[in-house]
C-alpha cells in the first residue's frame, strides 16, 4: 500500500510537467538515492505533459507518484496517487469539492490501495497555489498546530503537509505542526536551496520535498538527498507523540 511505503520516505523530489528539465538533469535526480519522485504542479498540467514526464522517469528504478491537481490530467501507470486537500483553503472546492467531482466520475476505477490524501496548509500567500486555493493567511503557531491535530485526529490523514511553495518557511511554524502530530507523517516543502535549509527542515519534518531547486541548480538539488538523510529528526517531548518525540520511520 502507498501509505505504508510512504512511511519510509525521508527525501522526495517534486517535478513539474509544465517545466523543462534536461535528460541529463533528470537522470541525476532519479539516480540520486531520493526515496520517491512526485510529479505534479499548479498550472499548465495536462495529460500529455504528465504522461511524457512519467515515461522519462520510468527509465529509472525509483518510485514515482502523481500528485493530482486536475482530474483531466490523471495518468495511469504511476506507483501511486497523492490527493491534496487544502485545509486552510477559503473554498470548499479545494477541501472536498474537487474530490467529490472526481470520485463521482472515476470512483469504480480508482486503485484505493495506491491512493494517499495529503492534508495541506499553504503558508506562502504569494504563491500560485495559495492564490488558486484562496488559502487563509496569516496563520500563527496555534493555528498550524490545530490544523495538524485536525488532520490526524478528526480526518485520520496519513500526511500533514506544510507548504511554503517557493520560499523558505519559518522553522517555529513547522515545529508547531509537528507538535500536533502523533502518527501522521509531517511533510515539508518550500525554499530548500542550501545545506543549511535542507538540514534545518530535516530536523523537524519526517519528509522533505525539494522542487524548484531542481530547475536552476541540479548539483545542489542532488546534494539535498545526502543532507536530509544524514540529519536526524529532533526529539520533541512536547509533541502529541509523547515520550520519544515524533521520528521518521
Amino acid at each position: 500500500m502507498l501509505k505504508e511505503r510512504a512511511k519510509s520516505w525521508r527525501h522526495v523530489f517534486k517535478l513539474d510537467p509544465n517545466r523543462v528539465l534536461s535528460d541529463r538533469a533528470l537522470e541525476r535526480i532519479c539516480q540520486s538515492d531520493t526515496d520517491a519522485i512526485i510529479i505534479g504542479g499548479t498550472d499548465g498540467i495536462t495529460f500529455d505533459n504528465t504522461w511524457e514526464l512519467l515515461t522519462r522517469v520510468r527509465r529509472y528504478p525509483v518510485e514515482c507518484v502523481q500528485e493530482i491537481s486536475k482530474k483531466s490530467a490523471v495518468v495511469p501507470g504511476f506507483d501511486g496517487y497523492l490527493i491534496p486537500t487544502v485545509l486552510n483553503s477559503g473554498s470548499t472546492h479545494w477541501i472536498v469539492g474537487a474530490h467529490h467531482e472526481a470520485v463521482k466520475i472515476y470512483g469504480t476505477m480508482i486503485p484505493w490501495e495506491d491512493v494517499m490524501v495529503l492534508g495541506y496548509v499553504v503558508l506562502n500567500p504569494e504563491s500560485k497555489v495559495a492564490r488558486l486555493t484562496k488559502s487563509r493567511y496569516p496563520l500563527d503557531k496555534d493555528d498550524v498546530t490545530a490544523y495538524a491535530r485536525m488532520a490526524e485526529y478528526l480526518f485520520g490523514l496519513p500526511v500533514f503537509y506544510v507548504e511554503y511553495s517557493g520560499t523558505f518557511g519559518e522553522p517555529d511554524i513547522v515545529r508547531a505542526a509537528r507538535k500536533g502530530l502523533a502518527g501522521t507523517r509531517l511533510f515539508y516543502g518550500g525554499g530548500i536551496q542550501s545545506e543549511e535549509s535542507a538540514r534545518t527542515m530535516a530536523k523537524i519534518a519526517d519528509t522533505v520535498v525539494v522542487g524548484n531547486l531542481v530547475y536552476y541548480n541540479v548539483d545542489a538539488a542532488v546534494q539535498t538527498v545526502k543532507w536530509v538523510k544524514e540529519t536526524d529528526v529532533e526529539v520533541d517531548v512536547k509533541s502529541d507523540k509523547g515520550k520519544g518525540g515524533h521520528r521518521a520511520s
